[in-house]
């Protein structure tokens, strides 16, 4: 299955902690026995609302191919990670 993960980084996060982040969920998906096939920074983007206060983030967008479990082990990490803010997980369009 394909899958999508868009995810806010905390804009405090200095740029090669940024790049640690990005990363290690790519290294997850490989490590649990997915594909990563392609990962979009878009950048510092500010929120809709605020969340903790913040009124930016940086959001990368991370396609990938894997099974179910990695899913869920992928979401439980990022869910889990300091510097992240929110992280979405869905199914991509065929």
């Amino acid at each position: 299955m394909k899958y999508e993960m868009l995810y806010l980084i905390d804009s405090s996060v200095a740029e090669e902690a940024r790049d640690a982040l990005v990363a290690k969920f790519e290294d997850i998906v490989k490590n649990l026995g997915g594909t990563v096939v392609s990962t979009d920074k878009w950048g510092m983007k500010k929120l809709a609302y605020p969340i903790d206060y913040k009124s930016e983030a940086f959001y990368v967008l991370m396609t990938f191919e894997a099974n179910g479990d990695s899913v869920k082990e992928l979401d439980r990490v990022a869910g889990i990670t300091d510097g992240v803010i929110r992280r979405m997980i869905t199914k991509a369009q065929a």
